[in-house]
C-alpha cells in the first residue's frame, strides 16, 4: 500500500470523504420518507433463491475471471446476505455457496496462470484492466509474501483478483495454494454475508446511525494509517534500535519491552506459518480442514435442526437409492456398514495403536485414540442435542437420532489411518496412494450404506463425515505445534 506523498493528495482525500458525507445528508432530505427496511423486504421477496446463483457467479467470476477488477464481489455478497437476514434465503447455504464459487474461482485462475503464463497477462492485459504496472504490483506482493498473499489477498481487492493466477504463472505448486484459498475465501465469505445479514435485520437503524458509522469508518482509517507508518518505520533496523533504547529509560515501558521481547519467537512462528513449506503448509491444511469440517457438520445442525424433515438434496439421494435397491447390493451395504459399527472402528484403532506403539510414533498414536473417542463420544452428544429423527422404514433396525450419522463420522477412522501410514509413518512407501486412496473409498461407502439401507438422510451422513474430519484435524494441528516446539526446544523461531 502507497500512502500519499504530497499535501494536494491528502487534500483529495478528505474532499472525497467530505463529498460522500454531503451527499448522504442531501439524500437523506431530499428523500425522507424512502422506507429502506420495505425496499430491502421487496428486493428479497423478488430475488429469492436466484440469490444463490448471483452471489456464485460473481464470488467466481470475481478471481476466475478477473471480474474483481471491476466490480468487488463484496457488493453482492452483502446483499445475498441482507436477503437471508429477510428470511428469503438460507444464511448458512449462503456462506457455503460463496465460500464453494470462491474457491473455484481461485482454482480457476491458477489454472489459466499455470496454462498461459505471465506473457499472456502483458500482451492481453489491458482488454481486462489489468495493465502492466499493477500486474507487477501484485508480482512484487507475492514474491515478498509468498502462500500468505492467497490467504490475507482475498482481502484486498487488486491482490484478490490477480494473486491466483500470480502464483500459477510463478510456478506455485496447486497443493501449496489450496489450503490457503480455502481458509481465505472461508473468512471472506463468512464475514461479507455475515455483515450483510445482521444488518439487514433493522437497515433503517443502521442507516439512521450512518453519522456515527462515518466517524468510526475515519477512526479506522486513522489507525490502519498510523500502523501502516509505523510498521513501515520499525522495518529499518535504526529506528528498532533507537526506540527500544528509549523504552529501556523508562521503568513502565521497559516492562513492555521485555514481554514483547518474550513473545517475539511466537509472533515469527504464527508469521512463518502464514508461508508454504515444513509446518506451515501441514499446519495450514489441517486448518484448512478443520474449517470446511466444523462449516458442514455445524452448517447442517442448524439447519436440520430447525427443519428436521428431509432437505432438496436428502430427497434426491432417497429417490435414486429406491430406484437402485437390489438384494445383491442390500448384502454388500449390510457387510460395509458393520463396518462402520463403534465395535468395528475401535478394533481397527487399537490394533492399529499397538502397531504405531512399536513403531514409537508416539504423536500418530495419540491423535489416532484421542480422535477415535471424540468421534464415538461426541457424535452421540450432538446426536441429542440436534434431536432429528430417522427417515421411516429402513431396511435395518436403528435407534436414537439420525444427525449426524455415527457410521459416517466413525468410518472416517479408516481414512485417518491410511493417511498416517502412508504420510506421516512411512512416508514414500509404495503403494502409499493406494491404501489413502482406499482408506478414503472405504469411508464414503460406509457412509453411503447408511443412505442406501434407509437409517440416515444424505445430510446425516454429512455431517457425521465432516464432524470426522474436523475432530481429527483439529487434533492433527495440536499435534504438529507439539512436535515443532518440542523439536525446536522452545523455540519456536
Amino acid at each position: 500500500m502507497q500512502l500519499p506523498q504530497r499535501r494536494r493528495d491528502w487534500l483529495k482525500i478528505i474532499a472525497v470523504l467530505v463529498a460522500i458525507v454531503v451527499v448522504y445528508q442531501v439524500v437523506k432530505r431530499v428523500l425522507p420518507d424512502v422506507d429502506a427496511q420495505k425496499v430491502l423486504e421487496d428486493v428479497s421477496g423478488s430475488l429469492g433463491a436466484w440469490t444463490y446463483l448471483i452471489a456464485g457467479a460473481f464470488a467466481f467470476l470475481e478471481t476466475g475471471a478477473f471480474v474483481g477488477l471491476v466490480a468487488p464481489g463484496e457488493t453482492v455478497v452483502v446483499i445475498a446476505g441482507a436477503v437471508a437476514g429477510q428470511g428469503g434465503t438460507s444464511v448458512v447455504l449462503t456462506i457455503g455457496v460463496v465460500w464453494l464459487a470462491a474457491f473455484l474461482g481461485d482454482t480457476c485462475s491458477f489454472l489459466l496462470g499455470e496454462k498461459l503464463g505471465r506473457d499472456w497477462v502483458i500482451r492481453h492485459g489491458p482488454r481486462l484492466r489489468i495493465t502492466p504496472e499493477r500486474f507487477k504490483q501484485v508480482e512484487e506482493y507475492f514474491s515478498k509474501h509468498g502462500g500468505k498473499t492467497i490467504l490475507v489477498g482475498r482481502f484486498i481487492g487488486l491482490i484478490r483478483a490477480l494473486a491466483p493466477f500470480v502464483a500459477g504463472s510463478s510456478g506455485m505448486q496447486y497443493r501449496q495454494l489450496a489450503p490457503y484459498s480455502i481458509l481465505g475465501t472461508g473468512m471472506w465469505a463468512t464475514l461479507f454475508t455475515l455483515l450483510g445479514y445482521f444488518a439487514s435485520k433493522n437497515i433503517d437503524a443502521v442507516l439512521s446511525n450512518s453519522e456515527h458509522a462515518l466517524f468510526a469508518f475515519a477512526v479506522i482509517v486513522g489507525v490502519i494509517v498510523a500502523g501502516i507508518i509505523a510498521y513501515r518505520w520499525l522495518k529499518v533496523p535504526e529506528n528498532r534500535e533507537r526506540l527500544a533504547a528509549e523504552m529501556e529509560r523508562r521503568p513502565v515501558l521497559r516492562t513492555v519491552l521485555a514481554l514483547g521481547r518474550r513473545l517475539s519467537p511466537q509472533a515469527r512462528f504464527l508469521a512463518d506459518r502464514l508461508t508454504p513449506g515444513n509446518l506451515g503448509l501441514e499446519f495450514t491444511t489441517a486448518l484448512a480442514a478443520l474449517a470446511v469440517g466444523s462449516f458442514v457438520a455445524v452448517g447442517y445442525a442448524l439447519v436440520v435442526g430447525d427443519a428436521p424433515g428431509p432437505t432438496t438434496g436428502d430427497t434426491t439421494a432417497a429417490d435414486f437409492v429406491g430406484h437402485i435397491r437390489a438384494d445383491w447390493l442390500t448384502s454388500i451395504a449390510k457387510v460395509l456398514t458393520a463396518l462402520g459399527t463403534g465395535i468395528a472402528v475401535t478394533t481397527v484403532a487399537l490394533a492399529t495403536a499397538i502397531w504405531l506403539a512399536v513403531r514409537r510414533a508416539w504423536p500418530e498414536l495419540v491423535v489416532l485414540v484421542a480422535g477415535t473417542v471424540a468421534i464415538l463420544w461426541g457424535t452421540d452428544l450432538i446426536k441429542e442435542a440436534v434431536a432429528r429423527p430417522r427417515p421411516a422404514g429402513g431396511l435395518v433396525e436403528a435407534g436414537g437420532y439420525a444427525y449426524p450419522s455415527g457410521h459416517a463420522s466413525h468410518s472416517v477412522v479408516y481414512t485417518w489411518i491410511a493417511l498416517t501410514i502412508a504420510i506421516r509413518v512411512r512416508p514414500g512407501m509404495s503403494r502409499g496412494t493406494a491404501l489413502v486412496v482406499g482408506g478414503l473409498l472405504l469411508t464414503i461407502a460406509i457412509g453411503l450404506s447408511r443412505v442406501y439401507l434407509g437409517v440416515h438422510w444424505m445430510s446425516d451422513v454429512s455431517g457425521g463425515w465432516a464432524y470426522g474430519v474436523a475432530v481429527f484435524a483439529l487434533l492433527s494441528a495440536f499435534a504438529f505445534l507439539v512436535i515443532h516446539f518440542r523439536h525446536n526446544g522452545g523455540d519456536v523461531s
